[in-house]
């Protein structure tokens, strides 16, 4: 025997319940004390004040993707983008919409190349946005140097050094110095505290080959600085790999608020950074020990 009764999803006096619809990303709540998810992440851009949401991308360091989906015809086909479980790939999934990098519309940026007119248009009322912002005092825009320097002029750093620790080599978002923590602090804001601090043991510029830590050969002739910090203890490395200064290494707890920026090396994607000098250091004796470094190396080679 079965029931005639049709659900109707109403209500006992015939009455349409109203049904909330929660358009939520998949992201770590500031109030809970868990780690970071690695998928679905936003926050402004430092840049232009903007929202970007942060996606991995296989092998590479995670991009930052407008957070609205564009159609597909008025986006060319080498600036599209798609989101599959969680990763962003660089291209086209076959349906009429596709994402688009925040670099591309960033207002703070410069255009490489002509826009689209969508695409400028969208670039006009982001840059719209950002001087509301600007102007109400709710943002103020980073400044930033040059990119055609990559060593700073003060000190003779790597903007983006190449760091080898656990038997890999990691290439740096930012110089060893400006490494910054990633834990989650009592106030529920990002922990401002460096990873090298002054008390604890620091890494040293030394020159090696210019080679992967996978197998792969050594350029020929070729040798790159090197933050070397594998003489450290193994505890020691793993908290510089975690991006946590010693406070937070302690207490591993505390949640992360952001992503640890370490890349994999790669000596042919990242030749841009090989650097076959040495950094000079702020004192004499040990700039004159970086010299005399740098001509042992190039009277090796």
């Amino acid at each position: 025997m079965h029931s005639t009764n049709v659900s109707t999803r109403r209500r006992w006096d015939g009455t349409q319940p109203q049904v909330h619809r929660y358009h939520c990303r998949l992201q770590v709540a500031s109030t809970r004390t868990s780690r970071l998810l690695r998928t679905g992440q936003n926050g402004p851009c430092t840049l232009c004040g903007n929202r970007v949401e942060w996606y991995d991308r296989t092998g590479h360091r995670p991009v930052g993707l407008h957070p609205n989906e564009l159609p597909t015809s008025v986006i060319p086909p080498t600036c599209r983008w798609h989101v599959s479980s969680g990763t962003a790939y660089p291209a086209g999934d076959g349906t009429a919409w596709c994402r688009i990098a925040h670099p591309l519309l960033c207002p703070g940026r410069d255009v490489p190349d002509p826009l689209t007119p969508h695409l400028a248009e969208l670039r006009r009322r982001l840059a719209l946005r950002t001087r509301r912002l600007i102007d109400t005092g709710a943002f103020t825009p980073i400044i930033t140097q040059p990119a055609a320097s990559e060593f700073q002029s003060a000190g003779c750093r790597p903007a983006r050094p190449v760091v080898q620790l656990l038997y890999g080599r990691y290439l740096a978002a930012r110089p060893v110095e400006d490494i910054q923590c990633v834990a989650q602090t009592r106030a529920r804001h990002r922990c401002t505290h460096p990873v090298l601090t002054p008390g604890a043991p620091a890494g040293v510029w030394t020159l090696m080959p210019a080679t992967a830590m996978r197998g792969q050969l050594a350029l020929p002739g070729t040798g790159m600085a090197v933050y070397d910090l594998t003489p450290l203890p193994y505890a020691e490395q793993l908290r510089w790999r975690t991006q946590r200064c010693p406070a937070h290494a302690a207490t591993p707890v505390a949640a992360d608020l952001a992503r640890a920026e370490w890349e994999l090396f790669d000596p042919l994607l990242h030749h841009q950074h090989i650097h076959p000098r040495l950094p000079l250091t702020a004192t004499s004796g040990q700039k004159q020990r970086c010299e005399q470094s740098n001509s042992s190396w190039a009277g090796e080679g």
